[in-house]
């Protein structure tokens, strides 16, 4: 007998995502109704810092654990009925030199690998490397997941394994500072002692496996030597972004501690080797290892739905506009990507993420809109929005990320991370990218980076006159040094989410120049320890340049994707940190997702 009831769209999903995070070591068995497909991370624990002696240098930052994940847009696991052995990673010990003989450093210790045991395919993630203490025997930094920084003079950094992590970076070769090298971060080698600045960790990777958007496994900092023989300040170096220690600033202090469940790497330590007895002051100890598991499964607590709906249900939700409609559907789409970071030590200005959008005004570089795509319903879209490029000290700094639209049934959107702007110290110009990165200004001076073709501009060419400045990176919507030396491209405008917003803004040049509307971080004074202005995140700006002494390049914005549908079709976006808005009119009642990081678009 019929009962006035409609085959209509599902309610609620039958399943839902259960997330386990291990701090410790145990078991994992699959909830609900038994086997299923399950998302992992897995980080190793981080290296302990180094510990190096007078009258010697800074002893170098530890490096992270290796970072292992399928989250998102990986292959998944298949997880079987019977429990899985989970080992959680310790973090290695600070080194300790309880020598009082001039010229004895000790390295710190490796950390332990963190493993998810399934088989037949077992997940496991390699300890980071200790960090070195210079000068003699004990001076390199140990490989692992990121390999520890090396001390002085000039020692190598250990490497990192490859898809989990980065090398270390390089002891400072001459005085006064001695600065050790940081850890390798996940994101990021670490970077380099220099004469008077201890090495920055590599920057972690940012995750949201939990639903929250969490950084892991920043690299230890590098510690400078401290004595009446050297200027004041001295700076040593942070941890990376991502639970990585800092590094103690003068002697008798020790280096801090990577943060627990981060696998961060320990910061770097001074010893006081001409002190008899000897007091120690270790390195920090890397921080320990983590393993989340993010399953699709069932349970009691989510219910089947029937797939019937009556007519009156049917009737009010249609109303409401949130009837799914059954046919695929056309959305407008617009991909920014991460942007460069300014490059240091009187750096170019970094370039702004690459811009590609369907909707009306155009894409970056002076492109034309896009064709639109066709979504099909009941599908899930995996959206990665690009991080911005992290800035470094003494080097070149990094690109932007790329943001993508992927899935199965339409052709991949990718938008190209901008480029990093050219330093003075050992990258002579400005690298290519969505949009390109600015050229610096003492030596050359040199030329800007390209962009690419329909998403972004060229970086502005390095200015030596008699107030040198160095040139702005590329924006979306033109080219860096286009408003006047130095200063970063303008991005472009658009109003695909309701309302105009500017996006992808080029980062201004060394000589205090402004970075492009759209984000774009201003350029320092050429001066020493003088940081470049960091983009506005969410908008794919580039970093603005660093001042002189190695100073860190600001850095880049993180992207953004923004997807448009039509009044009467059904989306939604996790994770909870992005958002979809229904536009009021004239808009028609469009739809909005705006993903302000990583996740999924369901339909």
């Amino acid at each position: 007998m019929s009962n006035g009831g409609i085959i209509g769209p599902i309610n609620d999903p039958t399943r839902g995502q259960f997330t386990t995070t291990y701090t410790s070591s145990g078991s994992y068995t699959s909830p609900g109704f038994g086997p299923g497909q399950a998302d992992y991370l897995v980080v190793a624990g981080g290296g302990g810092g180094g510990s190096a002696s007078v009258p010697c240098a800074g002893g170098a930052g530890g490096g992270v654990g290796g970072y292992l994940t399928s989250f998102p847009g990986g292959t998944k696991l298949t997880i079987p009925s019977s429990p899985v052995t989970v080992t959680i990673g310790a973090g290695g010990a600070g080194a300790t030199d309880g020598s009082n003989s001039p010229g004895v450093g000790a390295k710190g210790t490796s950390g332990s690998p963190s493993t998810f045991a399934n088989s037949p395919s077992p997940i496991t993630s390699t300890g980071g490397g200790g960090g070195g203490g210079g000068p003699t025997a004990n001076k390199c930094g140990i490989p692992g997941g990121s390999g520890g920084g090396g001390s002085f003079p000039a020692a190598a950094g250990g490497s990192g394994t490859p898809g989990q992590g980065n090398s270390g970076g390089t002891g400072a070769p001459t005085s006064p500072a001695f600065g050790g090298g940081g850890g390798g971060g996940a994101g990021a080698a670490g970077s380099n002692g220099t004469t008077l600045i201890g090495g920055p960790g590599g920057v972690g990777l940012e995750n949201l496996i939990t639903g929250t958007a969490t950084y892991y496994a920043g690299g230890g900092g590098g510690s400078v030597r401290c004595n009446s023989g050297a200027p004041s300040p001295l700076n040593a170096g942070t941890g990376g972004l991502g639970g990585g220690g800092g590094a103690s600033n003068c002697r008798l202090v020790a280096g801090t501690a990577g943060t627990a469940n981060t696998g961060g790497g320990g910061g770097g330590s001074r010893n006081a080797g001409e002190i008899s007895p000897s007091p120690n002051s270790p390195g920090g100890s890397g921080g320990s290892g983590v393993v989340i598991i993010r399953q699709v499964c069932g349970s009691p607590t989510y219910q089947v739905a029937s797939g019937v709906w009556s007519l009156s249900e049917q009737y009010n939700y249609k109303k409401q506009g949130t009837w799914t409609p059954s046919a695929p559907f056309n959305v407008d789409y617009l991909v920014v990507a991460g942007g460069g970071s300014g490059g240091s030590d009187n750096g170019g200005g970094g370039g702004a993420g690459g811009f590609r959008t369907s909707f009306p005004g155009g894409s970056g570089g002076g492109g034309s809109s896009e064709s639109s795509i066709t979504l099909s319903v009941e599908s899930t879209y995996t959206i990665t929005v690009g991080a911005g490029g992290a800035g470094a000290s003494s080097s070149r700094g990094n690109n932007g990320n790329n943001s993508v639209i992927s899935g199965t049934g339409i052709t991949t959107i990718t938008s190209t991370g901008g480029g990093a702007g050219a330093t003075g110290n050992n990258g002579f110009t400005g690298n290519p990218g969505g949009s390109g990165g600015g050229g610096q200004k003492d030596t050359g001076p040199s030329t800007g980076g390209s962009g690419t073709a329909n998403q972004g501009f060229a970086g502005g060419n390095g200015q030596q006159a008699s107030n040198t400045i160095s040139g702005g990176g590329g924006g979306a919507g033109e080219t860096g040094n286009t408003d006047a030396s130095g200063e970063g491209g303008d991005g472009v405008t658009t109003s695909i989410s309701g309302s105009p917003v500017t996006y992808g803004g080029g980062g201004g040049g060394v000589q205090s120049k402004s970075g492009g509307s759209g984000g774009g971080g201003s350029g320092a004074t050429s001066t020493p320890g003088v940081l470049g202005g960091d983009a506005t995140v969410n908008t794919g700006g580039g970093g603005g340049g660093g001042g002189e002494s190695g100073a860190r390049g600001g850095n880049g914005g993180s992207g953004t994707i923004i997807i448009r549908a039509p009044s009467g079709a059904g989306i939604s976006a996790s994770p909870g940190t992005n958002t979809v808005t229904t536009l009021p009119a004239p808009a028609g009642g469009c739809k909005v997702a705006i993903f302000t990081v990583s996740g999924d678009l369901t339909t």
